[in-house]
């Protein structure tokens, strides 16, 4: 079975609900993901939105979460890193952990939250950018998957 990831709060090309976005609570939704392939040794998170005006905006950057992980919890915190031991990344609007949706007035933008399961636990510090985490995972990644929302104001 591939690895897939789903969110209990919208489905795959639906609009992510606002109290996951900048006008609301911005807190990230929660995650789920099946079987991992068997010899994955972590897993790494990316959500970006290719429809940003000035090119592809990182909202979360999350690596290192045991190979165990089956799920993100909502809201999880905005700290360098978690309890599990995983670690987060600084994105586009220059802070640690998950920045909701904000896309300017027009037409609606999809936001990818990209699952990859790892070979290998990632020797990165907190605070990586997402370009410093695609570098790290390069030749490690053995499974991915995605999941689009939509967003628009």
């Amino acid at each position: 079975m591939a690895l897939r990831i789903t969110s209990p709060d919208f489905s795959e090309g639906e609009v992510i609900p606002k109290r996951f976005t900048c006008d609301a609570q911005d807190v990230s939704p929660k995650l789920e993901w099946k079987e991992p392939p068997a010899n994955t040794q972590s897993i790494a998170l990316i959500m970006d939105d290719p429809d940003a005006p000035g090119g592809t905006w990182t909202h979360w950057v999350l690596y290192d979460l045991p190979a165990s992980t089956r799920e993100l919890p909502e809201g999880v915190a905005k700290q360098e890193q978690l309890a599990s031991g995983a670690r987060q990344g600084r994105n586009d609007f220059g802070k640690i952990g998950y920045g909701g949706p904000c896309p300017p007035p027009g037409k609606p933008h999809r936001y990818f939250f990209k699952l990859y399961a790892l070979d290998t636990k990632l020797s990165l510090k907190s605070g990586a950018t997402k370009a410093e985490l695609e570098r790290a995972m390069n030749s490690h990644i053995l499974a991915q998957a995605q999941l689009i929302g939509i967003y628009g104001r």
